[in-house]
């Protein structure tokens, strides 16, 4: 069976017809509409020869056997935000039932390929995002918080689990599944306007970025707006506002796809009488070089001790979450370089803003890349998304190349 790049666009309007509504996607995890997806999805594979497996975190296995047991993974994920595109996730899991589509119709292969569907990675009903990519990995290390939470509905997580099968306390089991992974590679829409805007249809992915999350408080003193002057105010949300606007100059000078954002001010009392007295501010900082990303919170806390003087206020800092970047392995980059070159004769490489299960996977030492095809205007997590018809079908074939060098590396006794 010849590679169909246009068969995946086809499925992909055909699952957008069957979970999603004028609103847009709605298959969030751990719901009817996510479980008649997976269902969906294994209709897909059938007669292709891939063995299904459910693991003990719910994420869903196609394994065709090859000559060895070292085992290709492609992955995706077929959840959903709510309201969201009809591309986020599901083209990776669809692109890579095309490509062992392909590879079962040549025989035997060499190595063993693995497509994997993994569960929640959006995080969506119960703000826990790469739950089962991080099951897997071996770094889920919150099971106790996780029992504790709760949906909109009140239903707590482990009960909303149980209905599909699922013991949270048995989750890490699902650790057994890397032990043979010699490879794993994720195609993913951008998300973001870089490719689009340099007129680019394909990219490949060098890493996550490291992220820095804090909540920084300026105090200072309430007082009456009209009879305070202003050279004796202590005005907490002019401090704050200094640095808002300081931040976007840090990370114009770490460069590098470095991004700051103040994403809530929640200013006391509130009032448009009085002198603000409390400014708390969160703070969100990204880069993929560790360094770099040391080196942009250590500028704000400066920025920020500087402001509160000026501005005759105090500033608390109170890390809120932090991860490390995540570099993908360098000779899997080089092959989805030449991979994309191959058909889309240009390429471009950038890092990964959002999370990913891909970084999950690297982070339990298996060797990862990611591709990216152009998002148009940048749009993701909206009914809005989109991508030509055109760009997703090369972005397939971009993916069957890659599996392809990827096995072929593999199954060198020398690789």
């Amino acid at each position: 069976m010849p590679l169909d790049p246009r068969r995946t666009v086809d499925e992909l309007r055909e699952l957008r017809e069957l979970t999603g509504n004028e609103d847009g996607a709605q298959r969030v995890a751990w719901t009817e509409t996510w479980a008649k997806a997976r269902d969906w999805l294994r209709g897909k594979l059938d007669g292709v020869g891939a063995e299904e497996t459910i693991d003990a975190a719910g994420n869903q296995w196609f394994t065709l056997a090859g000559d060895s047991e070292r085992a290709l993974l492609l992955g995706g994920h077929i959840d959903s935000v709510p309201n969201g595109g009809w591309l986020d996730g599901c083209l990776n899991v669809l692109a890579g039932v095309e490509v062992l589509r392909r590879i079962a119709s040549e025989g035997r292969p060499p190595v063993t390929v693995r497509l994997v569907n993994w569960a929640d990675e959006e995080g969506a009903r119960f703000g826990r995002s790469l739950f089962g990519s991080s099951a897997a990995a071996g770094s889920m290390a919150d099971q106790a918080e996780l029992r504790q939470r709760r949906d909109a509905n009140g239903i707590a997580l482990p009960d909303a689990l149980a209905e599909h099968g699922v013991d949270l306390d048995r989750a890490l089991d699902a650790r057994a599944e890397l032990k043979s992974a010699a490879a794993y590679l994720e195609l993913h829409i951008e998300q973001g306007p870089v490719l689009e805007s340099m007129g680019i249809p394909l990219g490949v992915v060098l890493g996550t970025f490291g992220v820095e999350r804090h909540q920084v408080t300026f105090r200072g003193q309430a007082a009456h707006a009209g009879s305070t002057p202003m050279d004796k105010r202590r005005d907490a949300l002019g401090a704050a506002a200094k640095l808002a606007l300081e931040i976007r100059e840090i990370a114009k000078r770490t460069g590098d796809g470095a991004v700051c954002t103040m994403g809530s001010v929640v200013t006391k009392p509130g009032i448009v009488t009085s002198v603000v007295e409390t400014a708390e501010c969160l703070l969100d900082q990204r880069q993929l070089d560790a360094g770099k990303l040391a080196a942009m919170l250590a500028e704000a806390k400066e920025a920020g001790e500087r402001f509160a003087g000026e501005e005759d206020v105090t500033v608390e800092w109170e890390r809120v979450w932090a991860i490390e970047p995540i570099l993908f392995d360098e000779e899997l980059v080089e092959l989805a370089d030449s991979a994309v070159r191959q058909v889309a004769e240009t390429s471009h490489r950038l890092p990964s803003g959002p999370l990913h299960d891909a970084a999950e996977v690297a982070r339990a030492g298996v060797p990862t890349v990611m591709l990216f095809v152009q998002s148009l205007r940048g749009l993701s997590h909206t009914k809005l998304e989109d991508t030509k018809p055109e760009h997703l079908e090369l972005s397939v074939e971009a993916l069957d190349r890659l599996a392809s060098k990827t096995i072929d590396r593999l199954a060198d006794p020398s690789g």
